[in-house]
């Protein structure tokens, strides 16, 4: 495991007695990880989709097969809100897991928005991720897992996204699991 110290803030000193000053330091940190991030112990996963995304292919297919009433809240509330790409859904699931639905992609340009999702950009992954760290503050989560967003499906190139991923989520306050090689975990027989 590899882990960026990307920030080190110094809070507000307190003093704890006449002429003594305490500084501490909170750590922001993006650990690198390969694995499983369906294993992840994170308050909550975010991963790239495109509006009326049908969850069948990438870490969509996988998060689908875990927690199938999430895709079909999703695509509920896709029909009741047509959702514009840059936006963010967000799903709570039975123990407390949330998965934060980024809208990296393009919709499909099928008819009913049939076929294939659209392609990913970077003015929608800045959205979504500008998004994402206001729902992390305002939600309070404190741990969160995201894959190698939009470079997958979304068809973006990684060195472009991860840069933005650093930039955007550094002020966050959550510490960050990236799963930069995604290793499915064995079915239990």
């Amino acid at each position: 495991m590899r882990i960026i110290i990307l920030e080190v803030r110094l809070n507000q000193p307190n003093q704890i007695r006449p002429g003594v000053l305490l500084l501490y330091k909170e750590i922001i940190m993006i650990k690198e990880i390969s694995g499983d991030i369906l294993s992840t112990k994170a308050e909550a996963i975010a991963h790239g989709v495109a509006p009326f995304d049908h969850f069948n292919q990438g870490l969509a297919l996988s998060l689908k097969e875990e927690w199938p009433a999430m895709a079909r809240d999703f695509r509920h509330y896709c029909h009741l809100e047509n959702p514009k790409p840059g936006t963010i859904w967000i799903w709570s699931g039975p123990g407390g897991k949330r998965i934060i639905n980024l809208l990296t992609q393009e919709a499909s340009d099928g008819e009913k928005h049939s076929g294939h999702p659209g392609k990913a950009s970077i003015s929608n992954v800045r959205h979504a991720l500008k998004n994402l760290a206001g729902l992390v503050k305002e939600e309070n989560i404190r741990t969160l897992a995201l894959p190698r967003l939009a470079s997958g499906v979304g068809g973006l190139a990684w060195q472009e996204v991860k840069p933005l991923i650093e930039e955007y989520l550094i002020n966050c306050g959550a510490e960050i699991e990236l799963y930069t090689d995604f290793k499915k975990k064995p079915q239990e027989a």
